[in-house]
């Protein structure tokens, strides 16, 4: 059973308060200019190792930003697939979850846990007038009768489950789906800067299954591993069909077969590959009009292997690809 009010909520940040406590969240008021939320961080996970992965990236850079200026303020319930606005820490290209970095909530000392990780931006947020949050996860409330026990506002409402919501295992299964990640984006408009904060706890795996969300068995070879996407021809001169390509990698000492494999887009679209490619070697898939499409306006490219487990993915925006006829290396 999947998250029930899965979405984002735009809004501004108003106060906030660290995560203490058996069950720890670090606490931030929001308002969307009509009415005040709780949104409700993880910083201790209730299954060992207690320390949550986290992964800040300070300018995050991805085709859902441009989508998310757009919407009004307030929540959006998010359709669940991929070419929307829902994450999915693994088909999303959000980030490389080999990043993440286990981090506990509390320790003594300045800057050193996630309690001070989290208040690094919040607090910069709430000083900033202009700076917008934009947390995902699940949505609870209105409770019109129930003060939120935080901040004291009514009626009750906020967002929690903000982190990785797939490939749990024991009673968090029951959690388990695709697209409904949680997260934390905050775009500072006077820096025209956008900052992903993305939490997983050290229990999930980053190996799930495309329906459930259900944690698999899957080992990955290292020379499997070591294929990548190295570039692509995203807006070339002319007529795209036919002339865009994606330049893939062995960065192994070893050939590897390529027959069964496939690149995916943004919708899921694929283009099957085959034949060899030798250790050091950079072979350039050229794009049917029939496989995968490269927007100009931003998208995302995943490699999968002949077992369709995700190898390697990446993201590129609009501005990335501006400029006709170049080549954006990832």
């Amino acid at each position: 059973m999947a998250l029930k009010n899965y979405g984002v909520l735009k809004s501004r940040a108003i106060n906030r308060k660290l995560g203490e406590g058996p069950s720890p969240h670090y606490q931030v008021l929001v308002t969307d200019e009509k009415q005040k939320y709780r949104i409700a961080i993880n910083v201790k996970s209730k299954q060992s190792p207690s320390e949550l992965l986290y992964f800040v990236d300070e300018n995050f850079s991805h085709p859902i930003t441009k989508e998310l200026q757009e919407l009004d303020f307030g929540f959006q319930e998010l359709v669940r697939k991929p070419g929307g606005l829902a994450l999915d820490f693994i088909r999303g290209n959000l980030f490389d979850p080999s990043q993440m970095k286990p981090l506990p909530y509390n320790v003594p000392g300045p800057d050193n846990d996630l309690n001070e990780l989290l208040e690094l931006y919040i607090a910069r947020a709430i000083a900033s007038p202009d700076a917008v949050l934009y947390p995902f996860g699940e949505r609870w409330g209105p409770e019109e009768d129930v003060k939120d026990k935080y901040f004291g506002f009514l009626p009750g409402n906020g967002i929690h489950d903000i982190h990785m919501n797939q490939g749990n295992a024991a009673q968090f299964q029951k959690d388990n789906g695709v697209w409904q990640d949680g997260g934390l984006l905050i775009y500072y408009p006077t820096r025209n800067q956008w900052v992903g904060i993305f939490l997983a706890f050290q229990s999930q795996s980053f190996h799930t299954d495309d329906t459930t969300g259900n944690r698999l068995d899957v080992v990955i070879p290292p020379t499997t591993a070591a294929i990548r996407i190295l570039a692509a021809l995203v807006n070339p001169f002319g007529d795209d069909i036919g002339k865009e390509t994606v330049s893939l990698i062995n960065t192994s000492p070893e050939k590897v077969e390529l027959n069964g494999w496939a690149l995916a887009d943004r919708l899921k679209r694929r283009q099957s590959l085959n034949g060899i490619i030798n250790p050091g070697e950079v072979v350039r898939v050229s794009l049917g009009k029939d496989g995968i499409q490269l927007d100009n306006n931003g998208g995302i490219i995943s490699l999968l292997d002949d077992k369709g487990t995700k190898i390697d993915g990446v993201s590129y925006t609009k501005k990335d690809s501006e400029k006709q006829g170049w080549t954006i290396v990832f």
